[in-house]
């Protein structure tokens, strides 16, 4: 069974060269990512306390998820860059909210397969700062992120899986994978995860 999934579309050169031009904002906005991402599992556990096969796992992926934002925030402080007051909106995460179902089990399966996106879209992009950065410590921690990505990519769509049909979840995933493509590809290019 493929848990890996296959995005139906590919970051540009652009959007790198645009990460790699201003990478302080690109610090920034990665944080903030990390701390969203840590409260997307916790959010998981706390709408879905009856879920018990999959919160050991939720719980696991939001700590990784906070020691992430703590590795992101170093950096930046040893850079003299602090958090921004505010958290700018996330365009592509409202646009793949909006295409969740509204029932509670299709809601449920949606937010997984969303979260897989997300987190495989992350390793993609992740992998595509470590192979433009320069050698160094920085280089090496995006490519210890890009390896923990990719695998949480997998963990939300093998989570589905312990509630829905295989079927089911895979033709959903192949429906929301083309929407995110749509998404991206609609994306203003900024020094921005997403």
């Amino acid at each position: 069974m493929k848990l890996r999934i296959d995005l139906k579309a590919k970051s540009s050169q652009e959007w790198i060269d645009t990460v790699m031009a201003d990478f302080d904002s690109f610090l920034q906005d990665h944080a903030n990512c990390e701390r969203k991402a840590s409260g997307m599992a916790m959010s998981f556990v706390a709408k879905f306390p009856d879920r018990l096969e999959i919160i050991p796992e939720l719980i696991d992926t939001a700590v990784e998820e906070l020691e992430h934002f703590r590795d992101v925030y170093a950096i930046m402080q040893s850079k003299g860059i602090q958090l921004p007051h505010k958290i700018e909106k996330d365009f592509y995460m409202e646009d793949l909210i909006k295409v969740c179902r509204s029932g509670r089990e299709e809601r449920f399966m949606d937010r997984l397969l969303l979260a897989s996106l997300v987190e495989t879209r992350g390793a993609e992009r992740f992998k595509m700062v470590y192979e433009a950065l320069p050698e160094g410590d920085l280089k090496k921690f995006y490519h210890r992120l890009w390896a923990s990505e990719a695998k949480h990519g997998e963990i939300f769509v093998d989570m589905a899986l312990h509630y829905f049909d295989k079927e089911e979840v895979y033709n959903r995933l192949d429906e929301m994978n083309e929407a995110e493509a749509e998404i991206l590809r609609a994306l203003p290019l900024k020094p921005a995860l997403h």
